[in-house]
């Protein structure tokens, strides 16, 4: 057997000695591959992953970005309109992918599907479960990122080799979401509530600097938009999309997974009291 395929037995295994087997099984790429045999059948979904990144740009471009022209980037830089707004858009479209099915799916699955019950009488704990659709949310997420980057390379928008590393980020944006949002969802009772979901995630879209530098912000508002989570993602798609590096982004890196970390601990222990009850 090859060292490649080892190395994944090898973590697999420290975790299932490390919880009890009613917990985890080491069976989280089921949920992932049910996800993917699901979602095969309605491939249209992922197809507006695609084209949601070329109408924002085209429209940053075209339209808006044409009247507001340079605004202050990375390093205080100058960047045309729409190259600023790009990254941001990114990670943006990263955490949408991701608290789509980490709120949504989880829900209906949970709520009136009962469809973990199912599972439950399989070789597959909770932990799986949380691990499994967080793992389906985060592709979900990488998948839209790499359309993006798609776009941004043809419209001339990627300017620097750092610029690669926007993917990685955004799978961290992703991760971090999706776990934080699956457990949200186990807090639900109604589809109603997911009102509370839109309540968080479009002001954190608006105001985490995805359409203007912090600098325009009154200096108490920027100490709150310094804690909103898209803030450090953005920050950090901004800074490689620019090539502009400096230590702050270690900082940005700990912040989300720290929040990823918090998230999937809140996920596995929401879903194993709720199914185990």
């Amino acid at each position: 057997m090859a060292m490649s395929e080892l190395a994944p037995a090898r973590g697999r295994g420290l975790l299932v000695r490390v919880l009890p087997p009613s917990l985890y099984a080491g069976r989280a790429t089921a949920l992932i591959e049910r996800s993917a045999l699901v979602y095969s059948r309605v491939w249209l979904v992922f197809l507006s992953g695609v084209a949601e990144p070329l109408f924002y740009l085209l429209a940053f471009q075209v339209g808006f970005g044409v009247l507001v022209g340079e605004v202050a980037g990375p390093g205080g830089a100058m960047l045309p309109y729409v190259e600023f707004v790009a990254p941001a858009l990114l990670a943006a479209s990263a955490m949408n992918g991701a608290v789509f099915d980490a709120t949504f799916g989880v829900f209906f699955k949970i709520r009136y599907d009962k469809t973990y019950d199912a599972m439950l009488a399989t070789p597959i704990g909770p932990v799986d479960i949380a691990l499994g659709e967080i793992g389906w949310a985060v592709l979900r997420g990488l998948l839209y990122a790499l359309s993006f980057f798609g776009v941004m390379a043809v419209m001339g928008l990627v300017s620097s080799p750092w610029a690669v590393l926007v993917v990685p980020v955004a799978v961290l944006v992703s991760f971090a979401f999706a776990a934080v949002g699956m457990a949200c969802a186990t807090f639900l009772r109604t589809p109603s509530q997911f009102d509370f979901v839109q309540l968080a995630v479009v002001p954190m879209f608006l105001f985490s600097t995805t359409f203007f530098p912090l600098s325009v912000y009154p200096d108490a508002l920027r100490v709150v938009v310094q804690c909103l989570p898209l803030y450090h993602g953005v920050e950090l798609t901004r800074g490689f999309a620019t090539g502009v590096l400096d230590l702050t982004l270690l900082g940005h890196v700990a912040y989300l997974l720290l929040f990823a970390a918090l998230g999937l601990w809140a996920a596995s222990r929401r879903v194993a009291r709720l199914l185990l009850r």
